[in-house]
């Protein structure tokens, strides 16, 4: 009772300190800089959630085999998603036999529902900012991914066409350029593989990655797309939730800037309801507020947005860590109880 008390208290602070956040944001809204016509939207929605059902002790193959979650518990998600979410649009991030079994649910039993279907491209080269990588990135390594690469190319392709009713969208890699991570893909390598894809699929054609790259370095990737996808994570920039709408849109601006004639999607924008990266800046109230504010903005300019996440995922992050922000994106727990976000 006490956790819910303080919670309710902290939400007028909350909404005092993000009122200079919304006065940038009304500046931005009323110049029409980011307003996109409505047929942006991506198959006329407005927002979506990030889906990945790994629960307790399971997980995906990380080297050792995987451990997947049941028909059944996929079906409660589903069902939490679109009755107790009230969302009609999901983003799978890869090809694999969990997306495979959550496109084969949905045309079973919510058919209604729209799915963004990814494809997880591994590492095709050495990234030198990611220190670990090192340790296991060989040449022999990199060989097995392009082949690896190719399969899930042919799989996205293969459940995008078996699947098209439902299938609105694909996308090819996630967070491939950004210099942080340890899945790199070259550009050029990139490329084709959208090419590949294209030739193929009658779905639009999207690349997921963060709206700095997209803004520095996204010119001749964007050319390739039907829209470019865009993540923004003020949180993870050291920003307080009074910053966290006008640092978003500027990421936005940013992007537009750089890249004015392509269609634009959010496919991750999130906050953390608990860390001990972040501190007091991560929280229920916090993570509430922002979505409130991101999808009021992003209705207004019509910038299709998918919150990350669905459902926390113990599995991420360091297992030594339970309080780790990897684990805590969720809008519901992992235990699938809804957090302050869904109670209205």
């Amino acid at each position: 009772m006490m956790i819910y008390l303080r919670l309710f208290r902290s939400i007028p602070l909350l909404l005092f300190l993000s009122f200079a956040a919304k006065v940038q944001a009304k500046k931005a809204i009323l110049s029409g800089e980011l307003r996109q016509p409505p047929k942006d939207l991506l198959s006329g929605f407005k927002r979506g959630v990030c889906y990945s059902g790994f629960r307790r002790g399971q997980h995906p193959d990380t080297g050792s085999g995987s451990v997947n979650p049941t028909d059944d518990q996929i079906l409660e998600d589903l069902g939490l998603i679109k009755g107790q979410g009230g969302f009609g649009l999901i983003r799978l991030y890869d090809s694999q036999p969990v997306s495979e079994s959550v496109l084969r649910l949905i045309q079973s039993h919510h058919p209604d529902l729209r799915v963004l279907l990814g494809s997880w491209l591994g590492a095709e080269m050495l990234n030198p900012n990611c220190p670990w990588q090192t340790n296991f990135l060989t040449p022999a390594a990199i060989a097995v991914n392009r082949k690896h690469n190719q399969q899930e190319i042919q799989s996205l392709i293969r459940l995008a066409k078996q699947y098209g009713k439902i299938v609105v969208a694909v996308s090819v890699g996630n967070e491939t350029q950004v210099d942080w991570n340890d899945h790199m893909v070259p550009e050029t390598a990139l490329i084709q593989y959208v090419r590949q894809v294209k030739k193929v699929v009658h779905q639009p054609v999207t690349v997921a990655d963060n709206y700095n790259w997209w803004a520095n370095h996204g010119g001749n990737l964007a050319k390739e797309l039907d829209f470019i996808s865009v993540h923004t994570y003020p949180l993870w920039e050291n920003k307080g939730i009074e910053e966290g709408l006008g640092f978003t849109i500027a990421n936005l601006q940013a992007v537009r800037k750089a890249l004015p004639g392509s269609r634009i999607v959010i496919t991750e924008a999130g906050w953390a309801s608990c860390s001990n990266e972040f501190g007091s800046r991560a929280g229920e109230a916090q993570q509430r507020l922002y979505y409130d504010e991101v999808l009021a903005w992003a209705e207004r300019v019509n910038i299709t947005t998918f919150f990350f996440e669905a459902f926390d995922e113990p599995w991420k992050g360091d297992s030594s860590n339970a309080l780790g922000a990897e684990k805590h994106w969720g809008l519901w727990t992992v235990d699938r109880q809804p957090k302050a976000v869904l109670k209205r």
